[in-house]
């Protein structure tokens, strides 16, 4: 698929700040699990950034005393990385949309995320057909794999 967006090669890479994460996907608060998206090659990859902090509600439970981020959000942080990169290589038209999850394959928690950590999510395309997207991820923190999982994902209306 040689998919271009706005006007900008596929091979050129982008960054998506806060702010226009805001304007792309419709998560907010306290599901909005990325902060920024650097080095995103379009219809190829790209690598978000969550900043876990200690003020994240999740804590409050999971565990008062040990705080750990749930595995699951880690999966998540990465599928809304990848929804930017889906986003943004099908431009404006396609912003504000829902992107549902289809399949979550082959998940592997490798260490434990917790407040403090640069969470750094790595999202490679492995194939798309019209509106459904493959994708693998893995969850870096300094540089060691935290979490990882195959997972396809459908962009629809809302």
């Amino acid at each position: 698929m040689n998919v271009q967006a706005d006007n900008t090669s596929v091979a050129a890479a982008t960054a998506v700040d806060i702010k226009r994460i805001l304007q792309m996907i419709p998560h907010r608060y306290p599901m909005l699990m990325v902060d920024k998206v650097v080095d995103m090659q379009l219809d190829q990859s790209a690598v978000g950034i969550k900043n876990v902090t200690i003020n994240e509600p999740f804590f409050q439970g999971h565990f008062p005393t040990d705080p750990v981020m749930p595995g699951v959000l880690v999966v998540e942080a990465m599928a809304q990385t990848a929804c930017v990169l889906v986003v943004s290589t099908f431009g404006a038209h396609s912003e504000g949309k829902l992107v549902y999850f289809m399949s979550i394959d082959g998940v592997r928690f490798r260490r434990p995320v917790v407040p403090g950590d640069r969470l750094e999510l790595h999202v490679q395309k492995i194939q798309s057909r019209a509106n459904v997207w493959k994708f693998s991820g893995r969850a870096l923190v300094d540089g060691k794999v935290a979490a990882e999982a195959t997972f396809a994902a459908m962009i629809r209306d809302v």
